[in-house]
């Protein structure tokens, strides 16, 4: 299960810290973004500020509470400000899933690649052993990401995905080995 104490975390300039209702507006433009819609598999069709805090309120909190799901923030470490969103879903005691996207305003200065080390870590300091990802073919930005923070492909096969849609995914999966002490 996901551990919302060993939060926040931080690498270089990418922090990883529980969602805010401070990021609501930044959220809902984000997910606005024809890349966001088209690769990011939202699991609602349109989000505004007020259901980013209703959502932040409902199911992101009883998701941490209940160590199963953590939607998180990515966030400029200098200025706090969101840059993007991390999601581990599907946690058991040994692997979660996780998926992102990268606000526009934010894209091609390494946050995708730190949040994804930032959500190893986490992973990690959970107790987790794997964390897996998913993308599409297509999504070459994702695929480059995944293999840059240490992800291999596992597999290639149609699966369902979080907005509930079967599509052909490229399956990805991280090793989380222990922190030398």
């Amino acid at each position: 299960m996901l551990d919302a104490t060993a939060l926040p975390i931080t690498y270089e300039d990418t922090r990883l810290r529980p969602l805010s209702e401070l990021d609501a507006e930044a959220y809902a433009a984000g997910t606005k973004d024809e890349a966001v819609r088209r690769f990011g598999h939202l699991p609602e069709s349109d989000y505004t500020p007020e259901s980013v805090r209703r959502m932040i309120g409902e199911e992101v909190a009883a998701g941490l509470a209940s160590g199963k799901l953590a939607v998180l923030a990515l966030a400029d470490t200098e200025t706090n400000r969101f840059v993007g969103s991390m999601v581990l879903f599907d946690a058991n005691s040994e692997t979660a899933e996780v998926g992102f996207w990268i606000h526009p305003d934010a894209r091609g200065k390494g946050h995708a690649r730190r949040g994804l080390e930032l959500a190893s870590r986490f992973a990690r300091n959970s107790g987790l052993q794997t964390l897996t990802a998913r993308t599409l073919p297509g999504n070459k930005a994702s695929q480059q990401c995944l293999a840059n923070a240490g992800f291999r492909e596992a597999e290639r096969g149609v699966g369902i995905t979080p907005a509930g849609q079967h599509e052909e995914l490229f399956h990805y999966r991280r090793i989380l080995t222990p922190t030398a002490q």
